[in-house]
């Protein structure tokens, strides 16, 4: 009845390999005349999701997580994983192979200069940094009285005998009725923005919106690997394995742009560096590699923000309109899951993976699906004290009373979703419908938020924590997220945490999604996305903002200690819940419309 097509439950961890494959990198090391090895959980466009081939952190250490570093020295070794991960890590990996260190308390540079010996060579694959992560690290071993040497061949990719093939995925155009803009008002708007002769496009999320185009080379989001060379004046470059895409595409692309395999990219640059020319390179994505190789040719490089991310995080009147309309449809899959949710639980059969299969399948059935946005946190009981558990066939458990968390989204040709729920099965305990209610405290405090422009994300960020403050409590990830088009469920620069820098501005998605986890007993999540949005206040004196909820997805109410949610509280909830049970009853069957009347009832 009920399949997944776009994500596994294999298991893909295994500890007792990290120590023979530690031994056997060591062994090439020394070979190659080095000491140590950088190993990051990275691409060559610092992608949170990479393609197989680009797996190294997971092959040499088991560790599967989305983020994560490894530093490997002669006598010794680490993992570093920051706390979204902590357990998985400690499960995932051999700890008498790679010392698990948390990576909010020691970064792998502090470390580096810690333990590397006086007179070590630490060697690192340069298309796997960027500059300023590669100046950090020459800090750090300057420090211990060692080196840092670039590699031209990854060692790890020496050893890597079914290493995968880099991936060929079709490129597609992504229509102007979904992108709001024609590729080329957004290259002017691009060009306009640059002091330098041209700007490199090195992320990929960013080469999509700007050029109107759309990959599968990654896992859950649309993006194409490749590079531009956007210049101040003149036609663009873009750089794309001339394989992803046919010839009508091509053509359509070279309307906009100079077309040219990866491979022609460093000539290119070199050429240009030559001329003496001045080139921005992303601070956050661009591989050291490029950036030193144009600088080595003469070339001035400088190393910024790329305007485009900046450009793209302000989603435009059709990119908002697509938002809601992609959310109402995902809503509409939610709540159908969750009425059946709410019948089959109870009897005891459900596991982890079989509801995941069940939320993928209702989402397939809305007829617009084209992935899921990241592969879905199905967790019960204990696993949900895990904020980025991935449930697999040796950890599937049995949904039985008790809490279960299920964080999800969907990617559609009009909008991304992302959307967190907690739900009781059978009678909760005191404990959990406690902390429930101080998450969703913490959450309507975000919603209800009205701030002046030019507030960062970092500024509001302790609105959602302050409920869990009074009770000694907190959580150890951000609020809050930005969220693509059509493109990565987690996209920068906008970001409601405590590093939450740039400012908020109209137009923003972001999540707002504050949790609380015990371990070895439950975890809690409520996530909705929400838009940037202006906010009139009469009286007001500047500018002010607020946030406009897009999720249309019922909380539940069975967690819930009303007690708890001040007058304000209760009447925010109401009001959320009666705009949900009206925009989602239209196209729900009778069952399924009696089922949302009684969830979003009033309080």
């Amino acid at each position: 009845m009920f399949d997944s097509r776009f994500q596994t439950f294999d298991e893909t961890a295994d500890p007792s390999l990290g120590a023979p494959r530690l031994k056997m990198l060591r062994a090439r090391l020394a070979a190659m005349n080095l000491d140590g090895f950088l190993v990051p959980r990275a691409d060559a466009h610092q992608n949170e999701y990479v393609a197989p081939c680009e797996e190294r952190l997971a092959w040499l250490t088991g560790f599967t997580g989305s983020a994560g570093f490894a530093v490997v020295l002669a006598d010794k070794a680490a993992l570093f994983a920051d706390g979204r991960y902590a357990i998985q890590a400690r499960e995932q990996v051999d700890a008498k192979a790679f010392s698990i260190v948390p990576l909010g308390e020691t970064p792998p540079s502090e470390w580096l200069a810690k333990n590397a010996k006086k007179g070590a060579r630490v060697g690192f694959d340069p298309w796997l940094h960027t500059g300023g992560q590669v100046a950090r690290f020459e800090a750090a071993v300057k420090k211990a009285g060692a080196s840092l040497v670039a590699v031209d061949e990854n060692p790890i990719d020496l050893l890597w005998a079914d290493r995968p093939a880099p991936p060929l995925g079709r490129v597609v155009l992504h229509p102007k009725k979904y992108a709001g803009e024609p590729a080329e008002t957004k290259l002017k708007q691009v060009a306009k923005t640059l002091a330098a002769d041209a700007l490199l496009v090195s992320d990929p999320h960013a080469l999509a919106w700007a050029f109107n185009l759309r990959g599968a080379d990654v896992a859950h989001t649309p993006i194409a690997l490749g590079y531009a060379l956007i210049p101040r004046r003149g036609k663009p470059r873009l750089f794309l394995d001339p394989e992803k895409f046919s010839a009508r595409i091509a053509q359509s692309l070279a309307k906009l742009a100079q077309l040219a395999p990866p491979s022609a990219l460093p000539e290119a640059l070199k050429a240009l560096g030559g001329k003496k020319q001045k080139i921005l390179f992303d601070s956050a994505t661009a591989p050291a590699r490029l950036s030193r190789l144009f600088t080595e040719a003469g070339g001035d490089a400088e190393i910024g923000a790329d305007p485009i991310a900046l450009l793209k995080a302000r989603k435009n009147a059709t990119e908002l309109a697509g938002a809601r309309a992609a959310h109402l449809r995902d809503g509409v899959a939610m709540a159908r899951f969750l009425c059946w949710f709410d019948r089959a639980a109870p009897r005891g059969r459900l596991s982890e993976i079989s509801a995941a299969q069940a939320l993928e399948t209702f989402r397939r059935d809305t007829g617009a699906l084209r992935d899921i946005s990241f592969p879905t946190i199905s967790a019960a009981g204990p696993h949900a004290a895990l904020p980025h558990y991935r449930v697999t066939e040796k950890s599937n458990a049995r949904i039985g009373k008790g809490v279960y968390l299920v964080d999800s989204g969907g990617q559609y040709l009009d909008g991304t979703t992302d959307v967190t729920r907690t739900l009781a099965v059978g009678r909760p305990s005191k404990e959990a419908r406690r902390a429930n209610t101080l998450v969703l405290k913490g959450h309507i405090a975000i919603a209800r938020a009205v701030f002046p422009t030019g507030t960062s994300g970092a500024q509001i960020d302790a609105f959602a924590r302050r409920p869990l403050w009074e009770a000694g409590l907190d959580f150890d990830h951000g609020t809050g997220h930005g969220v693509g088009s059509y493109l990565s469920v987690h996209e920068g620069p906008q970001r409601i945490s405590k590093l939450g820098a740039a400012a908020l501005e109209p137009g923003m998605i972001l999540s707002n999604e504050p949790g609380y986890y015990r371990e070895g007993a439950f975890g809690i999540r409520i996530e909705n996305l929400v838009a940037v949005e202006p906010r009139d206040m009469p009286g007001a004196e500047r500018d002010m903002l607020g946030f406009e909820t897009l999720t249309l997805v019922p909380i539940d109410l069975r967690l819930i200690e009303p007690k708890l949610l001040t007058g304000e509280e209760k009447a925010w909830l109401n009001a959320y819940h009666a705009r949900v049970r009206a925009a989602l009853s239209p196209m729900l069957d009778a069952t399924e419309r009696a089922w949302l009347a009684t969830a979003t009832k009033g309080i």
